[in-house]
């Protein structure tokens, strides 16, 4: 199955300028990142990459989201982490994939030639300051993932990767809707389960327990309102305000 390439967005237009690696730059910088980008989609369920391949492109996800995961000798297959819009794929300065990454929806990509980029990071102060900082916050998010999965109970689990969904895939805005929101979820129960550490009984269990006491409310098996983002907050056991991010 070969993936579609898309059609040029300037970057202008791009649903994530502001949150990608190219979020610094000025307009000079952006002109030259026009000249090595192309956009491509995966549909659901493709292979993006396997580990070990090749890669001669770098991407930050535009839309829609995708798993990494690895699989063990033995055949055993773990979930380690989402990519989700304005993440960012691919390591400059290393040529192979150093996980499955796999589309869970339709996901379009924002590809740069990876020899190109790795010169412009070079000449481009914005660009490696912004890549730096989004691998610290990514770094972050793996000690507190590592947390999730150590100390926290099923119920603070679920609510947790409910809570990260939310915040990067919101179709309404906190700050107008005084404090609702919806989205939809990307992952099915088994892949929830898999990427919790959890079993399918207690994630089905754990969703319609949040649901039955109005924490959420769910349309279908995939479409998430959440009537009070702070009360969801609180289910996580997170000791933070459950304020959205800048």
């Amino acid at each position: 199955m070969q993936e579609l390439e898309l059609t040029h967005v300037d970057c202008r237009d791009c649903p994530i300028r502001h949150r990608a690696v190219c979020a610094r730059c000025e307009p000079d910088e952006l002109a030259q990142l026009e000249e090595v980008k192309y956009y491509r989609t995966f549909e659901a369920g493709q292979t993006i990459a396997w580990t070990g391949d090749r890669l001669d492109f770098v991407a930050s996800v535009v839309s829609g989201i995708a798993t990494l995961s690895q699989t063990l000798e033995d055949g055993r297959t773990q979930m380690v982490g989402l990519l989700l819009p304005s993440d960012f794929m691919g390591r400059p300065g290393r040529e192979m994939a150093t996980y499955d990454v796999t589309a869970t929806t339709e996901v379009t990509m924002c590809c740069f030639r990876r020899r190109p980029f790795e010169e412009l990071m070079r000449t481009t102060p914005h660009i490696s300051q912004r890549l730096l900082e989004m691998t610290l916050d990514e770094l972050d998010a793996a000690r507190e993932w590592m947390l999730l999965l150590g100390r926290k109970t099923a119920r603070e689990k679920i609510a947790s990767l409910l809570t990260i969904i939310a915040r990067r895939d919101a179709t309404l805005n906190l700050a107008k809707t005084g404090g609702s929101l919806e989205f939809d979820l990307p992952l099915t129960r088994e892949a929830m389960a898999d990427y919790l550490g959890l079993t399918l009984e207690t994630v089905s269990r754990q969703v319609s327990a949040l649901k039955r006491e109005g924490v959420i409310e769910l349309a279908g098996k995939r479409h998430i309102s959440v009537p009070d983002f702070d009360r969801l907050m609180l289910e996580t056991g997170d000791d933070c305000d459950g304020g959205m991010p800048v």
